[in-house]
């Protein structure tokens, strides 16, 4: 497992659910799941509980799993709606998804 922080989010690799998560306080605020495969991450679904939306949660998320597949080396594969939007607003992640990706997910 690996943990980082930002402000007062903590963020947690949990390999075992694959799964990335957000905690704020200590307490589950979102979390990200994904699939690995052999050059790339595929996230498939992202969640913010409802507790926990409107506090910049699932973007502090999204940003930490992107960062996180760039230290890796590893392609992006946005199936996630909520990662594809963060990618096309976010362009400084544009280059993680592959070209032809891209155009399938509309980045």
């Amino acid at each position: 497992m690996t943990t980082s922080s930002s402000t007062a989010l903590t963020f947690t690799n949990n390999e075992a659910q694959h799964r990335y998560e957000a905690a704020l306080d200590g307490k589950l605020a979102a979390y990200a799941e994904y699939n690995l495969l052999t050059d790339a991450i595929l996230f498939t679904h992202t969640e913010v509980l409802p507790e926990h939306e409107g506090k910049g949660v699932g973007s502090g998320i999204a940003r930490h799993v992107l960062d996180e597949a760039r230290a890796a080396g590893r392609h992006v594969i946005p199936v996630c709606q909520f990662i594809a939007g963060y990618i096309r607003k976010h362009r400084e992640y544009a280059d993680l998804v592959r070209p032809d990706i891209q155009r399938a997910f509309k980045i």
